[in-house]
């Protein structure tokens, strides 16, 4: 009997080390983000309430890792989840990036649900990300899809990256005619961690996802401590064929002793960001809000984080929004936003 539970403990032991050779993972990991904020609108908060609320910023579950299957080929999996648990929300579970794929030396190949390669353009641009001041708010195309299929090239020279997104049918949008006009691309230069490069350089189209066509340009570089760059993007509606317009992001960041300041400033003129379709008072017959002549949507975001420990951080910022727009020729003032957030980030 106990040279049979021996044996079994020794043959479990050889087969996880022999797993273990071959795959990173499965790996287990979350983020609890909660936020005290206080806005004049609600537009631009999680759950789009005015006043003072507590707001669950894409605190999420998932699993992720990699398996060797054969000389030169590793499966790559993540399935990733949102949990609402602590909002009002009556759904617990939200979608995320949850994909199958396989990586070889001609690059990784993924199908399943991931953000364009559009979204992921923006590198570490984003310095209010996940938040109530997020680039979202007023830039389009920032889009998570499923049904699709994502390639990254490898790393070229250590320095550039060329990507992939195209979509199925069954992401048809109206006024999009077939899959073909479903996809997105970019090409990277640069490392947007700051590790290999102290720079990084993108440019991307999107094709018809979200019903937008758009491109963007992005860069951003580090000297020491300070972070500067800029995001500019051009964008036109597939459905209404409106002309393409132009929105504007530059920002900074100051790493003072472990206090990482920051400061944004945006200008939007294209009308597909949160903000305005939040604020934006015409629709047509149906209901649906029309985007006019002559937006000018501007925000000014100034806030800090400090991480206290390596899995907890905390932080702080102030987001103005103001605008206008025109109606029937008119120029008509859009209703501003003031919000205030203060919170508290846990990785584990």
């Amino acid at each position: 009997m106990k040279k049979s539970v021996i044996s079994a403990s020794i043959a479990s032991v050889l087969t996880l080390a022999s797993f273990g050779a071959l795959a990173d993972g499965p790996n287990f990991y979350g983020r609890l983000e909660l936020a005290l904020t206080n806005s004049d609108t609600g537009v631009t908060t999680q759950e789009r309430k005015e006043g003072t609320v507590i707001e669950n910023n894409f605190s999420l579950v998932g699993v992720k890792g990699t398996e060797t299957i054969a000389d030169g080929f590793d499966m790559v999996y993540q399935m990733e989840f949102g949990v609402e648990n602590t909002s009002s929300s009556s759904t617990i579970f939200t979608q995320r990036n949850t994909y199958l794929g396989v990586k070889t030396a001609a690059g990784t190949v993924l199908v399943g649900r991931n953000d364009t390669v559009f979204k992921q353009s923006e590198g570490a641009i984003d310095m209010f990300g996940n938040t109530n001041a997020d680039i979202d708010r007023l830039v389009g195309a920032q889009t998570r899809s499923a049904d699709g299929i994502w390639y990254y090239s490898p790393k070229i020279a250590d320095l550039i990256t060329v990507n992939a997104t195209y979509l199925m049918t069954d992401n048809n949008q109206a006024g999009v005619a077939d899959a073909d006009d479903q996809y997105a691309l970019s090409v990277t230069v640069g490392d947007k961690g700051f590790k290999a490069q102290n720079f990084y350089v993108a440019g991307a189209y999107n094709k018809g996802i979200s019903g937008i066509d758009a491109y963007r340009a992005v860069a951003q570089v580090k000297f020491g401590d300070f972070k500067v760059g800029g995001l500019f993007q051009s964008s036109e509606s597939v459905a209404a064929g409106s002309d393409a317009n132009n929105t504007y992001f530059v920002n900074a960041a100051y790493n003072l002793n472990g206090v990482n300041l920051k400061v944004q400033f945006g200008i939007d003129e294209a009308g597909f960001g949160r903000y305005y379709g939040g604020v934006n008072p015409v629709t047509d017959a149906n209901g649906t809000k029309v985007i006019q002549d002559d937006i000018s949507v501007t925000n000014l975001t100034v806030g800090a984080d400090y991480r206290i420990a390596k899995s907890t951080m905390v932080f702080a910022h102030y987001a103005m929004y103001e605008g206008e727009h025109s109606v029937a020729g008119l120029k008509t003032d859009l209703e501003d936003d003031n919000v205030f957030s203060v919170g508290v980030r846990y990785d584990f």
